[in-house]
């Protein structure tokens, strides 16, 4: 079995047409289908249901299309170790985050790394850490920011805890008191977050945990509308306290124990980091530290990384 064989397959998996994957991968379609033959007969399988309709994964060729994705995933990274030098002159980094990091955190640990290694490149995913998990334990990318509950559920991960960032209520008008309560939701309409937010379901285990089922006024958006919702005056909304804080919005924190959750630094237990990799691990932990010596740790945040006293999501 050879990789580029395994890059045939995947490329006519995904463009479901001999001729299209061919196309995409620079090479003849004869060429293509000889290569993809010889795979079917080393495996002893056929891989593709062939047909004028079109062309379709066989039970076989599913089987075979995450572990080639893996594989291919892990030969680039290899290819990649190596090319990358001591003085980090190439290399890449696939960083992962969720959008509330991104428009806060994300973007000055990006510059410091970027401003040290010019020539390595930089792949940004924004996701819910539910995809980024994902992602990760694929091999798709190095390393993410992810919202982790403790102890981590990942055992394919090495989980980080790096800071704990206060949740916080916005509306568009000035609310009532410096500190809003739980039961304050009661009853009243909120912008929601989609599902795949863990902002949201933190939201939701706090209200059934104060014996009510919240309400919405909109449900359904992504970090920028609903910020957009607030502002419209449609109802308050929960959000991260970096968001917050950014915002312009009215803004108050919970009363003890609030509500908050933990950022954590997160990639694959079993594939060691590459060069580039891991010195953009060590500039994010060095950008934290440094920023908490200072005094200058983004709003709503706290070190030490985890507050034993209060879980993430009450």
């Amino acid at each position: 079995m050879q990789l580029q064989q395994l890059a045939y397959f995947v490329a006519v998996a995904d463009a479901r047409h001999f001729t299209r994957a061919a196309e995409a991968s620079h090479v003849s379609q004869p060429s293509l289908s000889q290569q993809i033959r010889a795979l079917e007969r080393e495996l002893g399988a056929e891989l593709f249901h062939r047909s004028r309709a079109g062309t379709t994964l066989t039970d076989a060729g599913q089987a075979l299309l995450p572990l080639a994705r893996r594989i291919l995933a892990d030969a680039d990274s290899a290819r990649r170790a190596v090319a990358e030098t001591v003085q980090l002159r190439r290399g890449r980094v696939r960083f992962g985050a969720p959008p509330s990091l991104c428009a806060s955190l994300v973007p000055e640990v990006l510059r410091a790394y970027r401003a040290r290694h010019p020539g390595v490149d930089l792949h940004l995913t924004e996701g819910g850490s539910r995809d980024l998990v994902r992602d990760l334990e694929a091999g798709e990318l190095d390393l993410a920011l992810v919202i982790a509950p403790d102890p981590a559920p990942w055992a394919a991960l090495a989980v980080t805890p790096l800071l704990h960032e206060d949740l916080v209520l916005v509306a568009a008008e000035p609310l009532p008191r410096r500190r809003a309560r739980i039961t304050d939701l009661r009853g009243r309409g909120l912008v929601m977050f989609r599902e795949g937010y863990d902002v949201r379901e933190t939201t939701l285990a706090a209200c059934r945990a104060a014996g009510f089922e919240p309400s919405y006024a909109v449900e359904g958006g992504e970090m920028d509308a609903v910020l957009a919702a607030v502002r419209a005056g449609l109802g308050p909304a929960v959000v991260p306290g970096m968001v917050a804080a950014s915002s312009g919005l009215p803004a108050a924190p919970f009363t003890a124990p609030g509500l908050g959750r933990t950022i954590a630094l997160a990639h694959g237990r079993d594939l060691p980091l590459g060069r580039a990799a891991a010195a953009f691990r060590s500039a994010l932990l060095a950008h934290l530290a440094d920023a908490d010596r200072a005094g200058a740790l983004p709003p709503g945040t706290r070190l030490p990384a985890f507050d034993r006293t209060a879980s993430v999501g009450r």
